[in-house]
């Protein structure tokens, strides 16, 4: 009966899930080699990921802080996503200049513009420290003791690993902190941009399409690495030569069909895959839904002011995107996991892997015990974690608040100073004090979201739970939270660029004016507030949930023995493998595996504004200029879905086929399929990815820069 039982078990949590698995690069000869060639791929493991020859782990890199870029020439063109390449491309922006809206290619490397602050990051190797992170560890030693012992160990790792040489290291943990692995890399630093279609072909469907499938936008962008004569990280200069990389990736223009196998290789974000019922309960039915609520009220207010001049569209354009496309991601993801019934399919789990156990009767009470612990303390943390997406959602969602509630350290840094106490105020200044003037932000919206936020604020928080301060002065103003944020922003010199920059000019000489403005006085009220009654509740619940998840995961690893448990995404760098693939989104509607550019001009026919096209694209579409990129079908394709799974950071992702060539760039989820960071379903989960073929007709017939065709390796 119990192997009956085991059986069963192991069926339904790994034959149901056959392109399920973010799995690390290293270890995929002895866990996935095997299933990735009965799916059709080619090469070997090694040439996945070597450190001791090229692979193609070497084309790879983080791009910025949370993307996936690709090398694709060996003169260091990198290919990434529109929305990856966003900020940088709007930093080089200007209303005269602005290649958000118009779009901008490089005719000649003179042309290829810096992009300040942007880097790329590649992997030189992985290895497992594990043991040395945790060998100090002893029995008895309080979580406290254990945990700085354990970074005490990463510190002296990663030092070790960029000793004498020009690399940086990180240390992460991965299955809840029960194994550790180190990551060596290379970062450059000389950015600069090369090429990048119109926010109207790059970002063609705006927010109505975003996470959504059926897609037609060309979401890349093309930039190259520039590096010293030594070929090595450079800090910019004029003098620095494009990089030459250990491996780029060959393109192939074969069409995708359905069923062909696909991988995907990137630095996907965060997952969460094995959480318990009680966690998905809480993120499906209060957390996603207060989040989803308050950004939705944000957006509003940034859309409306922003249709009234490019420079408020420009200023706003980048926040706007990050707000959006969490918010679209959650609402998503909210209805995926109800729709898929999670939290019964999680319980129904917990009840098999407990039957599993109930042989042994110490496990059957350990870990009968341990989902008990569970139910309390996230019981316990729902309303605390209520309270901080009240702050950092609401609140915090108001630029006067995020801006001036820093000015705290500085200011009690300076009267210590002017105590003759020991301070460290020039360095906090130096680091606390907001750059002026300030950027991307304008009085009268910021007006608008601060009335917005505390509305709602007032509407949905107990008077018990609010900072003292702010319940006062709701108190003070009858209610009237217009009238309440009228006389912040009239009153107060932190809202205005010309007389912040007055008061910052003279700090030490204004310090008593700044301690009295208004918005100073409550954003410092509200922080306190929250950092001393809610985030250290908010800190210890989440550890002890840490702790909890890390006994239970080695509880699942411990006795499911049959299954490949892959870690939870947390920024590395991860494979996944699966097949081109359609799929039905509900009843009645199904979703074919491909889109062309007919669909895009079906779209624009429609008029509305995120379904606008330039008229170039349309010229050359009603020609059929598609040259070597037209299908089969004589049409041009645009974008393809497979059931790979992806996940924030895999944005601008590889998208490779059997033979490890280029088929496309990973750039988005289906709405239906958001809960894959919570739950996979193979039935829908889909990874949306930008055919090559739609990217390479961008650059060659769309905006004349086919040159940058003759440094790829390109197979017909």
């Amino acid at each position: 009966m119990v192997k009956k039982l085991l059986f069963v078990f192991i069926l339904a949590s790994v034959t149901a899930r056959a392109d399920e698995g973010m799995w690390m690069p290293q270890l995929i000869e002895a866990l996935n080699i095997s299933d990735m060639k009965k799916n059709g791929f080619k090469l070997s493991a090694s040439q996945i990921y070597s450190i001791n020859k090229t692979s193609m782990k070497d084309a790879v890199a983080i791009f910025g802080g949370g993307c996936t870029a690709e090398l694709i020439s060996t003169k260091g063109l990198l290919l990434t996503n529109h929305h990856c390449g966003f900020s940088s491309i709007a930093a080089l922006s200007t209303v005269e200049k602005d290649y958000l809206k118009n779009g901008y290619f490089a005719m000649n490397a003179s042309e290829e513009l810096p992009c300040k602050g942007l880097t790329v990051t590649f992997i030189k190797r992985i290895e497992d420290v594990t043991i040395r992170v945790l060998q100090n560890i002893k029995a008895g030693q309080s979580e406290l003791q254990k945990d700085s012992i354990m970074q005490a160990a990463i510190k002296e790792i990663e030092m070790g690993a960029k000793k004498d040489n020009h690399f940086d290291a990180f240390v992460r943990p991965f299955y809840y902190g029960n194994e550790y692995y180190l990551f060596v890399t290379e970062v450059f630093k000389d950015i600069r941009l090369v090429g990048t279609p119109p926010e109207s072909i790059g970002k063609f469907g705006g927010e109505t399409d975003n996470w959504v499938w059926p897609r037609h936008n060309a979401d890349f962008s093309m930039f190259r690495i520039y590096a010293g004569k030594d070929n090595k990280p450079a800090d910019y200069n004029k003098d620095n030569t494009p990089y030459t990389p250990a491996y780029s990736f060959p393109i192939s223009l074969k069409e995708v069909q359905k069923g062909d196998f696909t991988m995907v290789y990137g630095f996907p974000g965060r997952t969460q895959e094995y959480l318990t019922s009680y966690a998905v309960d809480l993120l499906m039915n209060q957390q996603d839904p207060i989040r989803v609520m308050l950004r939705e009220k944000r957006l509003a207010v940034m859309e409306a002011d922003m249709k009234k001049n490019d420079t408020l569209r420009l200023m706003y354009t980048n926040r706007y995107a990050g707000v959006a496309n969490a918010y679209k991601k959650w609402s998503g993801e909210m209805q995926g996991l109800k729709k898929t019934e999670a939290v019964t399919k999680k319980k129904k789990f917990e009840e098999d892997f407990l039957k599993l156990v109930s042989v042994d009767a110490a496990k059957k009470e350990k870990y009968t015990s341990l989902l008990s612990q569970f139910e309390k303390t996230y019981k316990d943390y729902a309303p605390l974690s209520r309270q901080y997406d009240y702050y950092t959602e609401c609140l915090w969602g108001v630029d006067g608040f995020r801006m001036a509630a820093p000015l705290a350290n500085v200011i009690t840094e300076l009267r210590k100073k002017q105590a003759g106490k020991e301070s460290r105020f020039a360095h906090v200044f130096k680091e606390s004090m907001p750059t002026l003037p300030f950027k991307n932000y304008n009085k009268e919206t910021d007006r608008k979201l601060c009335k917005a936020m505390l509305e709602i604020y007032k509407r949905d928080v107990e008077r018990s739970l609010m900072p003292p301060y702010l319940d006062s002065l709701f108190e003070t103003y009858k209610g009237n939270v217009s009238a309440l944020c009228d006389d912040l922003y009239n009153n107060s010199v932190l809202v205005d660029n010309v007389k912040a920059m007055e008061a910052f000019s003279g700090f030490e000489a204004n310090v008593s004016r700044i301690e009295n403005d208004p918005m100073y006085k409550l954003a410092v009220a509200i922080n306190r507030h929250y950092q001393r009654a809610v985030i250290p509740q908010v800190t210890y619940y989440e550890k002890q949930i840490t702790q909890l998840q890390k006994e239970y995961m080695q509880g699942l690893k411990d006795n499911i023995k049959d299954k490949k448990f892959y870690p939870d995404a947390n920024g590395t760098l991860r494979v996944s493998f699966g097949k081109v693939t359609d799929y039905k989104g509900k009843d009645g509607v199904e979703f074919g595996h491909y889109t062309t550019l007919d669909g895009l001009v079906e779209k624009n026919a429609t008029g509305e504004d995120d379904f606008y096209a330039p008229q170039r694209l349309l010229d050359l579409h009603a020609k059929r200029d598609y040259g070597q990129y037209a299908g089969k079908d004589g049409r041009l394709h645009t974008a393809f879905i497979g059931a790979n799974h992806t996940t924030g950071g895999n944005s601008g992702s590889p998208v490779l086929n059997a033979k490890g060539e280029l088929i496309g760039t990973n750039f988005d989820r289906n709405w239906e399929g958001t809960m894959s960071d919570i739950m996979y379903n193979p039935a829908f989960c889909r990874n949306i990815i930008l055919d090559i073929h739609f990217t390479l007709w961008v650059v060659d017939r769309y905006a004349g820069a086919g040159y940058l065709l003759k440094e790829m390796k390109i197979t017909k």
